[in-house]
């Protein structure tokens, strides 16, 4: 089977083109040296080694650039040697904001139906929404949500009573809310994470 060499494939056919990889590639390189606090100790060739390595990965981390996201690296797991990104946008990422929670909670909306849910659209993006631990990491490492808000990933036991988790930062502290599944602002989107 010949490889493919015009650009960075995914399996669902989704490609960056070199041009692209690129890029992107820049950007989040000087993103993670204007934030070395983030990720002490870490070097960014070994990222990008990782990167290129695996074009799903690096498909996924686009999609979080490009919903304005400005992913970083926020951790290392070395037990497995993957980086974590984290969407690190200041306020939540604006490209993914007026959504209700989940599927169930979209199709039980009769009338003024948002564009998508936070779950569909982080599974379509290969990426996994926050849990409240992973979202109070983040926030001890800069002030975000300061303006926004974003949804958790919510216990089953509340989702199946109708509610959804939200989490924001006011008074430079982190409140963690609750809302009807279905709900929907503009001014709440969600945060993402990706393991490379």
């Amino acid at each position: 089977m010949k490889a493919r060499t015009q650009g960075t494939a995914h399996s669902n056919g989704k490609i960056l083109s070199p041009e692209q990889r690129e890029h992107l590639l820049g950007a989040c390189k000087a993103r993670f040296e204007k934030n070395a606090n983030r990720h002490a100790a870490l070097a960014w060739d070994h990222v990008r080694a990782r990167l290129e390595a695996n074009s799903e990965k690096l498909w996924s981390l686009s999609e979080m650039e490009r919903t304005g996201g400005e992913p970083d690296v926020v951790r290392h797991d070395e037990t497995t040697g993957e980086f974590i990104f984290c969407d690190c946008s200041t306020e939540s990422p604006i490209g993914r904001r007026s959504l209700c929670y989940d599927r169930e909670a979209l199709e039980s909306r009769k009338e003024h139906k948002p564009e998508s849910s936070a779950l569909d659209r982080a599974a379509a993006m290969g990426i996994e929404i926050l849990t409240e631990d992973q979202y109070r990491d983040l926030q001890k490492l800069g002030a975000f949500d300061t303006k926004t808000s974003s949804w958790i990933r919510t216990p089953p036991q509340i989702r199946k009573l109708g509610g959804a988790l939200f989490c924001d930062r006011r008074y430079n502290a982190v409140f963690v809310y609750h809302n009807g599944a279905e709900s929907y602002y503009a001014a709440r989107g969600f945060r993402g994470s990706l393991r490379v």
